[in-house]
């Protein structure tokens, strides 16, 4: 064993007590689904042992550990990140950059938006236009973010009919994200967020039981626009910005929205 390993080891072992725990396994829970010893995961996370390069990488499998994590994981333990993290500008991911124009322009007249690990706006269609009318400036720079724009009481959230709803459902899928990522920028994007006042409404609806937990009710000079939306990502990633790529797509809750959102692609 190197120096350069001995110094790492006790970097390595607390990183992957830390996953361990926040997955909620034992040791031994852990040890027999990655095929190896609860006496061996025990002396990894005290530094006792240094995992081999695929021990890191099967421990991370096994807690379904992000790409981006997995490489920091690596580096602690003295190996080379496995997984590159590349620009959508560059040669290699053209074919993905086709792949999301083309999802974008099929899905319009219905918004769809692409966003980042960070909920940071990366593209959309011009349907999103019906989401994004009167937003201030302030709200769109230096990158629009999704819960900025949503949450923000002088973004979408001042047209929302069910804004306390909306609110909690997307805190609370936030918060999920930040437990299963322990990335620290969400933490701070979920803090700055919780932190918006709340305007008190007495209209502010609330959503009787349906097929969706709680739709996007937003107030339009059309009048009242309902969706809802679902969430899709690329299938066995092996690069890190597509890992974290998501393509969120809105869909009519009712014949009305559908009419309405047509009609404003007729007019562009």
């Amino acid at each position: 064993m190197t120096a350069n390993q001995t110094g790492q080891q006790s970097q390595v072992g607390p990183l992957l007590r830390e996953w361990r725990q926040r997955r909620r396994l034992s040791q031994l829970e852990l040890a027999l689904t990655a095929e190896t010893s609860s006496r061996h995961v025990s002396y990894v996370e005290t530094g006792r042992a240094l995992p081999s390069r695929s021990m890191v990488l099967r421990l991370c499998e096994t807690m379904d550990v992000p790409l981006r994590e997995r490489n920091t994981l690596l580096l602690a333990a003295g190996y080379a990140p496995a997984y590159r993290e590349s620009s959508l500008d560059q040669a290699e991911l053209a074919s993905v950059r086709s792949a999301l124009d083309t999802m974008l322009a099929a899905h319009d007249p219905y918004p769809a938006v692409v966003v980042d690990r960070y909920w940071n706006v990366v593209t959309g269609n011009p349907a999103m236009s019906v989401l994004m009318t009167g937003i201030p400036d302030h709200l769109l720079t230096p990158q629009p973010n999704v819960y900025r724009l949503v949450l923000h009481p002088e973004g979408l959230a001042a047209h929302l009919v069910n804004r306390a709803q909306v609110r909690a459902v997307f805190l609370e899928r936030l918060l999920r994200q930040v437990n299963a990522t322990g990335d620290p920028r969400l933490r701070d994007l979920y803090d700055e967020v919780r932190a918006y006042p709340l305007p008190i409404d007495p209209d502010d609806a609330e959503e009787a039981p349906g097929p969706f937990e709680v739709p996007i009710r937003i107030r339009t000079p059309m009048g009242e626009l309902r969706m809802f939306s679902t969430m899709a990502t690329f299938g066995a990633p092996a690069d890190v910005t597509l890992s974290e790529l998501a393509i969120e797509l809105f869909y009519p809750l009712d014949d009305f929205t559908a009419t309405a959102l047509r009609t404003l692609a007729a007019a562009r």
